[in-house]
């Protein structure tokens, strides 16, 4: 599993993983949150579509990962343990795990998960609400699953996670 920097962010771990930090302006009336700019770098790639998930407490929806589309996770209420792992044979990061949490009483961020990136997550706290961006509309061919046992993976999901 990932280490944690300070601050509760996880160390980089995953080649072509990005967690990248959002700004948050606030005042008594709540705040406002610019969550991606379509000309940014994080989303270069494009987007093809935005979806909305809401998961209740215990739910888990691992695994999945595609060939084409690189998925971007921002979890605006809830709290999510997010587990990656990189299936490329030809990344440097080949086997390797992360594993960490996003929404409530995190930094706010968004997650850039790129192709052959196993991802799944489990609500610790919820409701939880995921919203994510593709890079490309939905393609029942590009769709590839994984039990969210799969002892390949190592990964417990039912364990407490490995983050504060």
């Amino acid at each position: 599993m990932a280490g944690v920097r300070s601050g509760g962010r996880p160390a980089p771990v995953i080649d072509g993983v990005v967690l990248q930090a959002l700004t948050t302006h606030a005042d008594q009336r709540g705040f406002f949150r610019e969550v991606c700019r379509l000309a940014d770098d994080l989303c270069r790639g494009g987007i093809g579509q935005i979806s909305h998930t809401l998961m209740v407490e215990g739910v888990i929806k691992a695994w999945h990962l595609h060939a084409i589309q690189s998925d971007y996770f921002y979890v605006p209420v809830g709290l999510l343990r997010v587990g990656l792992y990189d299936l490329r044979e030809t990344s440097p990061t080949f086997r390797q795990s992360m594993d960490f949490l996003m929404g409530d009483g995190r930094p706010p961020a968004v997650l850039k998960i790129p192709p052959g990136v196993a991802h799944g997550c489990r609500a610790l706290r919820g409701p939880a609400h995921l919203i994510f961006l593709n890079s490309h509309t939905y393609n029942p061919q590009d769709e590839l699953r994984l039990p969210y046992d799969d002892p390949a993976l190592g990964f417990d999901w039912l364990a407490e996670p490995s983050v504060a």
